[in-house]
């Protein structure tokens, strides 16, 4: 069973970033899933521009020129989005045998494992420490020490 079929949400979770032109963030829906390049065609992901040789249709057209069309991006280079959340996520398959009519029949749906990120509680703020005051105290002590003049051993 695929991961990744047509019609499916998927962020790109790898290349360039946003901020430098790139794809990396973005979300898009799958229009082609190309099985024996492990690729897929993902809608406004991954553009090129293509030169089109200039021709005539039978009705007089013109067509060619300069285009820019969506190229293909490795299955490896996107995750699935989670629908609920709208977050990348890991997916699962979970099967059941259902048994009607003395036929036995196996079903696969897919289940969205849940986010490491979110699982993980937020960590509590530390309470300040009492022990910076007396630091405090101690750090003029020793500035004084140091401003201190000097003394000679000549005399």
């Amino acid at each position: 069973m695929a991961t990744i079929r047509k019609g499916d949400l998927v962020q790109v979770i790898s290349g360039t970033s946003q901020a430098r032109g790139g794809d990396r963030g973005k979300q898009g829906e799958v229009l082609e899933v190309l099985r024996d390049e492990n690729r897929i065609l993902v809608q406004g992901i991954n553009f090129v521009t293509k030169h089109v040789r200039v021709g005539q249709t039978q009705r007089g057209t013109k067509t060619g020129g300069i285009e820019t069309v969506e190229a293909p991006i490795h299955i490896s280079n996107v995750a699935l989005v989670d629908p609920e959340t709208k977050q990348p996520a890991r997916t699962g398959v979970q099967v059941e045998e259902v048994t009607k009519d003395g036929v036995t029949k196996t079903v696969r749906t897919r289940v969205f494992k849940p986010s490491r990120r979110a699982a993980k509680p937020a960590k509590a703020e530390k309470a300040p420490k009492a022990d910076k005051a007396e630091k405090s105290e101690k750090k003029p002590a020793t500035k004084a020490k140091a401003a201190a003049p000097k003394k000679k051993d000549d005399e």
